[in-house]
């Protein structure tokens, strides 16, 4: 990885701390997989995933710091260009070998989204090789996912794949075909349960890249962002809990779930702050969008 890489994503010591304490970890002494898996365990737990800055009006500025400071110092969560870019600039910090990469993401009837769509991190350990870690997706891998295996990768969160894009789709679903050769150049599909979430460039990339599409997903009526609310998060059990405007949903391990719509303000108001750690003074609602 090359040096201006790592300096985009350069922390101070103070956000190292505060981070940590956020996350419920101690300061590691090893870059270990073992590390990360747990770091990335506990910031799906800790750091929700919201959109809530779209609906409030606040800017979101693709700088480390800024990233992270607003998950310790705001105590909020964010979506994938600022989970993802705040927690590789923590591994970075914590001497890990991080690349961030763009991926495209699958939308209605296998439709790519737009260059630069969501950032994903490429990760590499001391002792155990490279790893896709990915806490700005949602509903996905619980841990980090092995980055050259070709193999089904079971977690919590599904069946995981990472497969050789391209026209020839075969051994998505099962154990061979060409989409399970590897080449170091080529797009990767990542796969959960049969489906592909998103296609992902190999290319390394910088936190800058991801301007445009960040601005797009925040301003534009088109993107699924701007047209929706949404605070979510692993539970301590396994589960996840999630806030859709004012539809509250409760996910057991099993699959079970519990729904509510909730009637009042206070009443959002308290699921933010209770289920999420997120101290709000208004409630947010989604506005209009003009295209842009």
């Amino acid at each position: 990885m090359d040096s201006v890489q790592v300096d985009s994503l350069r922390l101070d010591a103070r956000l190292v701390d505060a981070y940590l304490r956020r996350l419920g970890a101690e300061q590691p002494a090893w870059p270990t997989v073992d590390v990360l898996r747990e770091l990335h365990l506990r910031h799906l737990r800790a750091v929700p995933f919201e959109n809530l800055s779209v609906h409030l009006g606040e800017e979101i500025e693709l700088e480390p710091g800024r990233l992270v400071e607003k998950i310790v110092d705001g105590h909020r969560g964010g979506f994938c260009y600022e989970l993802n870019g705040a927690f590789g600039a923590l591994l970075t910090a914590l001497g890990f070998d991080v690349t961030v990469l763009a991926a495209r993401v699958y939308g209605d009837r296998g439709v790519l989204g737009i260059p630069f769509d969501h950032l994903a991190l490429r990760v590499r350990t001391v002792d155990a090789g490279d790893w896709l870690a990915d806490v700005g997706f949602g509903a996905h891998s619980h841990y980090p996912l092995r980055f050259e295996d070709r193999g089904e990768q079971d977690d919590p969160g599904g069946v995981f794949r990472i497969v050789e894009a391209g026209p020839d789709q075969a051994g998505v679903k099962g154990g061979g075909g060409r989409a399970a050769r590897r080449s170091e150049a080529a797009d990767l599909d990542v796969v959960r349960n049969g489906s592909r979430e998103y296609r992902l460039e190999v290319r390394p990339r910088t936190l800058r890249d991801f301007v445009s599409g960040a601005w797009w997903h925040r301003t534009a009526p088109g993107s699924h962002f701007t047209k929706s609310l949404v605070c979510s998060r692993v539970t301590e059990d396994g589960g996840r809990v999630t806030l859709s405007g004012r539809r509250l949903k409760v996910t057991s391990v099993g699959g079970t779930s519990e729904e509510k719509e909730l009637g009042t303000d206070e009443e959002v108001l308290a699921v933010y702050r209770e289920r999420f750690g997120i101290e709000l003074g208004e409630v947010p609602e989604v506005r209009e969008r003009r295209p842009v």
